[in-house]
């Protein structure tokens, strides 16, 4: 069932939307080579119940952590560890909150120190996927014309893997609610979306191929052939007039280009919508 939510409740989900946004911009003004996942999760779990919220992910589904940590070839739900950040790694940061009895849900690549050109434009590529994707997340349209422009744009113009076992999600008083919101697909297919549908997109973005494998650990996402991957994340509600961002990234861009040990370069400012 899909559960549509009320503008009342669109803004409990702003408010937590908003409180994981600022928990990446805490991050985003302190992460560094030499810090581990470890350590940032310590604290934005501190940050997050300073707010009168509780960690969004730490212990549903048996998840260890409040924060997911997944660096280079980790796609997702890579687990906090004590191994210091290097030079040249990038570091994808998945955040949740429960407040109010609804979630919130964000993600951000982060950039450390010297990277590539080509790893650089695998993050700029990325999150202008997630752009595009937002642009069809209103009223009339389907699902699949979001999963259409995020494949398009990664599979046929740059040449990227779209990662397929994972997808969005919608989100409410359960973290993963219905619809998925596959990262492929086609346009005019899936479900129509009306207002009040709040739905997390995400795009899940391969240097190489679109493999991907799970580790021992029972969490980690990597992909098979070893190649770098993105993931950036915004929650939005479906309006009449086009898509409301619940999330924040301009914080977190903000909070970036202060932080000097950060050399990661600024693709776009966030479309307005």
């Amino acid at each position: 069932m899909i559960y549509y939510k009320t503008d009342e409740q669109i803004e409990l989900l702003r408010e937590n939307c908003l409180l994981v946004s600022k928990v990446l911009t805490d991050i985003a003004g302190k992460i560094r080579p030499g810090m581990t996942g470890a350590q940032l999760d310590k604290e934005a779990e501190a940050l997050i119940r300073d707010h009168g919220a509780v960690p969004g992910f730490k212990g549903l589904y048996g998840c260890p952590s409040t924060l997911l940590i997944s660096i280079n070839e980790q796609v997702v739900h890579g687990l906090p560890s004590t191994e210091p950040f290097k030079d040249g790694d990038i570091v994808s940061i998945d955040c949740g909150t429960l407040k109010h009895e609804y979630y919130g849900d964000a993600a951000y690549t982060f950039a450390l120190g010297n990277i590539s050109e080509e790893v650089m434009a695998l993050l700029q590529t990325t999150k202008e996927a997630l752009y595009r994707g937002i642009e069809q997340a209103k009223a009339g349209n389907r699902v699949g014309d979001i999963s259409h422009a995020i494949q398009s744009y990664c599979e046929k113009t740059h040449n990227y893997g779209v990662v397929r076992e994972l997808v969005g999600h919608g989100v409410g008083k359960k973290l993963h609610e219905k619809p998925n919101v596959p990262n492929f697909g086609k346009r005019g297919k899936g479900v129509v979306m009306k207002p009040g549908l709040v739905i997390a997109i995400e795009p899940m973005i391969n240097m190489g191929r679109k493999e991907v494998k799970q580790l021992p650990d029972g969490w980690t996402i990597v992909t098979k052939d070893g190649m770098p991957s993105a993931h950036y994340e915004h929650t939005v509600a479906v309006r009449k007039t086009g898509a409301d961002i619940l999330s924040n990234h301009v914080m977190i861009e903000e909070a970036i280009s202060k932080n000097k040990e950060l050399q990661e370069v600024i693709a776009r400012e966030p479309i307005k919508v």
